[in-house]
């Protein structure tokens, strides 16, 4: 690599030494499957994907029917807010779990999860029931989607993982469109309870090939003595505790959870109320001090030896670039295109809920097939860093456009030019930087790298959907108040909490309409303008990413891999382990003595190499 690419990578052992359990037991896993038991994992993770992403297009338009049945409905706003939180906070510690208790493990976890979430959500009788379903749904959708995207880098060379990463979100394109009539359908023919219960059958059913591939080839490494020992193995329960204490990184994790949710609770609940509730303010302060502690305990040696966060991490540019481009990156999205672009095209633009809908989704199809062609270049180019930039100058550029033609009078096609670039630019840049920060950690760093950058894109999702209420609660009942003719004054309050008074109440035109419209549009105005502010820090944060040269990068990764064309010894080795090789070798033909000498004149990569001639791993895979 040249002087830009590869000085600041990570100098920590080898995989196999270094890693914990879990890792081991991927790795271990992936020195006997072949291409053909890959490509069935692979079938898998995209009927999982389809899946999930079928069933959140479903559920969505079922949630007010499910809601209405119930006679209070204030406690779902309130745990929709603690639901953004889990989503936020899971990902860190599941990731924990896939290291310490392997792959099939976390991903039977997060499945589990979801289908308690399902069953509990089809069978509530109220609204605390149906409220506490989303916590164990949001457990397991969150879960389920860092353990993808870790399986990816588990299995997958770093010049195809751009575009195999870009699977999960490949079904959005079709089941956007099924979506909404399959609810239609279940609400006509069924009830709304019915439309949660199926995906406890569909879902647990399309992860069967993921699951069975994982079980059958760990079953196989096992019988070849490749798995790694326990690391509870002959232990007290108190020394089991000890070791899950500091193998889960437990107060580590506690700290990073406890200190986000007391910091996005109360953002979400509005700056008006911040001042006013010393509460609030308490739990704002106590959250700082988690999250300023965070760093200072994982750094630790003593306290933290098995850290979720790596030292080496600490001290990567790349990483710690990636992550802040991650935080403003959808911290700028949740300013422009959500949460209330949808009311402006309502009210100001008076279009009806499927073409505003509609104009909405330009970003996602945008994006998602601008992501797969970038990942083309990305295989072609073998860089990712010029288009991290490049995406970001055209995102923020379709973000500043917004600014100028968010007004009633502009054509809806320059409103949707601008949706259009938005969503380029946000399909060029996200992949890659993920890529990058990827590309900075070693096999058994990339899973917490992998949930620090996705938790960051959650949480900066959240600050910027809180900046924008907090501005959007600040300034519209003001300016109604300032604009609306003396006979609607009165009515400022109702306008403020009902999109329908806001949007249909009064003809487009009438001076009560064009207040609310005035008021919609110079706050819509505002939330851009720092939207903008938001997404700058970008540009600067991209070219302090290190421009890695891919194909030079090797991250360890063991057996067969998606693109990678592994050492012949990569497939009966989980690691350089003198000791492992040894039991290798006594299940061949082989004498004890044989295998001894193979390990000790040969070393372990040598004698794992007569194992391949003395028996065909193709067979035994």
């Amino acid at each position: 690599m040249n002087d830009d690419e590869g000085d600041e990578r990570p100098k920590t052992p080898g995989s196999f030494e270094s890693a914990q359990a879990g890792v081991k037991r991927l790795e271990a896993i992936a020195t006997t499957w072949t291409k053909t038991a890959l490509y069935v994992a692979y079938i898998g993770i995209a009927l999982t994907a389809w899946a999930t992403s079928l069933e959140s297009q479903t559920t969505t338009n079922l949630t007010i029917y499910a809601t209405s049945s119930f006679s209070a409905h204030s406690l779902v706003s309130t745990v929709l807010v603690v639901q953004g939180v889990v989503l936020s906070v899971v990902k860190p510690p599941m990731s924990k779990i896939a290291d310490v208790f392997g792959r099939l493990e976390a991903f039977s976890l997060s499945i589990v999860l979801y289908v308690i979430g399902y069953i509990q959500q089809a069978a509530a009788n109220d609204v605390k029931t149906y409220a506490a379903a989303q916590i164990f749904y949001s457990a397991g959708q969150t879960g389920l989607q860092i353990l993808i995207q870790i399986f990816i880098a588990d299995t997958s060379d770093l010049l195809n993982r751009a575009l195999v990463v870009t699977l999960p979100d490949v079904p959005f394109l079709v089941n956007v469109w099924i979506g909404p009539p399959l609810a239609d359908a279940i609400l006509r023919n069924l009830t709304w309870r019915w439309g949660y219960a199926i995906w406890a059958v569909v879902l647990p059913v399309s992860f069967l090939p993921l699951a069975l591939t994982l079980m059958i080839n760990q079953r196989k490494a096992a019988k070849l003595g490749l798995l790694p020992p326990s690391p509870f193995e002959g232990k007290s329960y108190w020394e089991i505790a000890k070791t899950l204490w500091f193998e889960l990184d437990v107060f580590g994790l506690l700290l990073l959870c406890a200190g986000f949710s007391l910091i996005l609770i109360p953002l979400t609940i509005g700056a008006g109320a911040i001042g006013n509730d010393p509460g609030i303010l308490i739990m704002l302060v106590v959250g700082g001090l988690c999250v300023i502690a965070f760093p200072f305990w994982e750094s630790s040696k003593t306290l933290a030896p098995r850290a979720f966060f790596p030292r080496a991490l600490f001290q990567n540019r790349t990483v710690l670039a990636g992550l802040a481009f991650a935080f403003f990156y959808f911290s700028a999205f949740y300013l422009s295109v959500f949460p209330y672009f949808q009311s402006y095209l309502l009210v100001v633009h008076d279009l009806s809920v499927t073409s505003a809908g509609h104009i909405i989704q330009i970003f996602t199809f945008s994006a998602t097939i601008t992501s797969i062609l970038a990942s083309l270049l990305i295989k072609y180019t073998k860089r990712y860093r010029q288009l991290v930039t490049a995406g970001i100058c055209i995102y923020i550029t379709g973000l500043v456009l917004m600014l100028f033609y968010r007004k009633q009078d502009s054509s809806l096609f320059a409103i949707m030019g601008a949706q259009l670039l938005i969503g380029i630019g946000g399909g060029l840049c996200h992949g890659p930087a993920q890529l990058g920060v990827q590309a900075s950690a070693t096999h058994s760093e990339v899973a917490a790298a992998t949930a620090a950058f996705l938790t960051l894109l959650e949480i900066g999702g959240a600050v910027g959907s809180a900046i924008s209420g907090a501005i959007w609660s600040a300034n519209i009942p003001q300016k109604l108040q300032l604009y609306l003719p003396a006979e609607t004054k009165d009515r400022a309050a109702d306008i403020y909490g009902s999109i329908r008074l806001a949007s249909s109440e009064w003809p487009m035109g009438s001076p009560t309409r064009l207040a609310i419209n005035l008021a919609y549009q110079e706050t819509m105005t505002k939330i851009l303008f720092v939207a903008v502010c938001m997404a700058t820090p970008c540009i600067f944060l991209s070219l302090l990413m290190k421009d890695y040269k891919l194909d030079e990068i090797d991250q360890q990764v063991k057996g067969v891999v998606i693109g990678g064309v592994p050492h012949p010894a990569d497939r009966v080795e989980a690691g350089p382990s003198t000791e492992q090789t040894a039991r290798l070798l006594s299940h061949d033909d082989l004498d004890s003595d044989d295998a001894d000498d193979a390990v000790k004149h040969d070393g372990p990569d040598k004698a794992a190499k007569l194992v391949g001639n003395e028996h065909d791993m193709d067979d035994v895979a």
